[in-house]
């Protein structure tokens, strides 16, 4: 019998530590309303204490209390992340094994800003093939991975994880996917390059840990190449709201006014967090679920739309 991933539970997790635009003032050459005024960002969350698999724990855990399953039950945990606790293991097989999911297969899923929808697409596939439940988790902490001293990018990016619990259904609810690549564009956005110490390794190893980015040529990138893609899927379908990566409030109302669809239908919480890259679309589900907005087995049509480095970019168009 043919299956298809539902989602039966959202869950966020955000740290308790907020850094407000006027305590950046303090660090850096900044202000409130330079940041604002460019982002619509108020403030965003710092880890203190915690690493990005914790907060994906912590979000796993939710998900699975939500709908009173066992940890055994899991068929799969993937995680977008950008800023994992280590190459190997993966923060997917580290929240396995803290759950006890001792049957779920485990991976980490490694595309920035559009990692969460790829991952759902993934698992979606993955229900498809014959799993029955799974965790899809967009988990990041980028305070680690940038330079504190730098305002083009230390005022944008905060921390999180969101996640949703992927069940088997017989409607299906992935309605229309359209994902893309563009690597000859990669060096527009990049963080955490390591450099090659091997006595063997001839070249100079050049880059640099911290997150940089061409400003320019991402907010083109997503005014030109994004839009582009949701109008695609928006002028065939009806939607009811639209997800998109939060990374810069000036962009979503250039894509809204570009696709020609009213600005209220783009749900917003950026102001609040930043740019979370992988957690952004998952954080922001789980706050219009719980705030009623969106109602899970509403039929309720939404689109989550991801773009960042890769360069990466996607919409989902899906059924709740």
């Amino acid at each position: 019998m043919e299956q298809f991933g539902t989602i039966t539970a959202t869950a966020s997790v955000l740290p308790e530590r907020i850094v407000t635009n006027d305590e950046l003032s303090q660090m850096m050459e900044t202000s409130d309303e330079w940041i604002r005024s460019r982002t619509g960002i108020r403030e965003r969350r710092c880890v203190t204490n915690q690493t990005t698999s914790d907060l994906c724990f912590l979000v796993a855990q939710k998900l699975l209390e939500k709908q009173k399953i066992q940890p055994e039950e899991l068929d799969f945990i993937v995680v977008a992340t950008i800023s994992p606790d280590y190459a190997m293991p993966s923060v997917a097989a580290q929240v396995q094994g803290r759950l006890g999911a001792t049957k779920a297969i485990a991976f980490d899923l490694s595309a920035a800003c559009t990692g969460f929808v790829y991952a759902l697409s993934i698992a979606e596939k993955l229900i498809r093939c014959g799993s029955k439940k799974g965790l899809v988790i967009g988990g990041e902490t980028l305070s680690k991975l940038l330079d504190w001293t730098d305002r083009s990018t230390a005022v944008l990016f905060g921390d999180g994880a969101g996640g949703v619990l992927l069940e088997a259904g017989a409607t299906q609810k992935l309605l229309v996917e359209h994902l893309a690549t563009d690597g000859t564009r990669g060096s527009s956005l990049t963080a955490g390059y390591h450099e090659n110490k091997s006595p063997f390794y001839s070249e100079k190893s050049e880059g640099s840990y911290y997150l940089q980015m061409v400003g320019r040529d991402i907010f083109d990138f997503a005014v030109r190449d994004v839009a582009k893609n949701l109008k695609e899927i928006t002028q065939e379908n009806s939607v009811d709201y639209l997800l998109l990566h939060q990374a810069n409030q000036r962009i979503i109302e250039k894509i809204a006014r570009k696709v020609k669809i009213p600005q209220e239908q783009f749900l917003a919480n950026m102001d609040k967090y930043g740019n979370t890259s992988a957690a952004s679309i998952p954080i922001l589900l789980d706050e219009a679920v719980s705030a009623g907005t969106l109602q899970l087995g509403s039929n309720q049509k939404v689109v989550f739309t991801g773009y960042g480095g890769g360069l990466t970019w996607g919409s989902i168009l899906m059924e709740l």
